[in-house]
């Protein structure tokens, strides 16, 4: 085990599977207390008993991102449990695809609910702990490709991970005079179960063609990521490394858009 998170404490929505499970592993083998935030308790008590098996520092707790009570009770918890906070990463998303002419009203806000609306009400929450605690913190945001480039299947979430890229930088400005830094990272195709579903959806609604591999295809590294490679960014962000780094979104595709 490494040791550049021993004493930091980092809750991660979204922890129980994917990218987020796969931040949780990597920072716990660095040393972090990590809260498994969740709305899948019980994927998030195994994947925190796993953690704690291997030698690390994991707790589950059950957390709806888009309802701020439900937030601020995971905050607690975290603090009650190892002391404090010193991040917080808004990880937890999903995407349910739909042809932009069959895209409605509910489709939308749901997506831009967990997406957007979450990051915003997450860095508000973490900000007023770190604020307390009066020594900073680290608010760590999951864009995507998708915040670069719009896909046209995929039109609310494209416009909701924009949206946490604009946050991220809005956030950024607010928060500096607390030493509190706000970065995001922005991955491309990534084997994970959000993929695998959104494969199912696109072949639902005739598209089967532009789902993972076809995308994956497009990758100039020549392969798709794993959720083991967004882990050294991640740990980048959470650690006293990006101490200088605020307001930055950071590309982990493999090379699919070059902006």
């Amino acid at each position: 085990m490494g040791s550049r998170m021993v004493g930091r404490t980092v809750i991660i929505t979204g922890g129980a599977s994917g990218i987020g499970l796969g931040i949780a592993k990597g920072l716990a083998a660095e040393g972090a207390n990590v809260v498994i935030a969740d709305l899948d308790l019980k994927s998030a008590e195994t994947a925190a008993e796993a953690i704690t098996k291997s030698g690390g520092h994991a707790i589950a707790a059950h957390v709806d991102v888009t309802k701020r009570l439900s937030v601020v009770a995971g905050i607690e918890l975290a603090v009650k449990t190892f002391g404090k906070l010193d991040c917080y990463f808004n990880n937890a998303g999903f995407n349910k695809p739909m042809k932009f002419l069959d895209v409605t009203e509910e489709n939308f806000n749901t997506i831009m609910s967990v997406n957007a609306l979450a990051v915003f009400v997450g860095t508000q929450e973490a900000a007023k702990q770190f604020i307390r605690q009066g020594s900073g913190g680290k608010v760590v945001n999951t864009a995507s490709i998708a915040g670069r480039t719009g896909f046209s299947s995929f039109a609310p979430y494209s416009a909701s991970k924009a949206a946490v890229i604009s946050m991220t930088q809005a956030t950024a400005r607010a928060l500096a005079e607390h030493k509190i830094t706000v970065n995001a990272f922005s991955p491309g195709v990534v084997a994970t179960p959000l993929w695998t579903q959104l494969d199912k959806d696109l072949e639902a609604i005739g598209e089967g063609d532009s789902g993972f591999d076809s995308m994956a295809g497009g990758i100039l590294v020549g392969r798709a990521a794993e959720p083991e490679d967004i882990v050294p960014t991640a740990l980048y962000l959470a650690s006293s490394d990006s101490d200088y780094v605020t307001g930055q979104t950071m590309a982990i595709d493999g090379g699919m858009i070059l902006v």
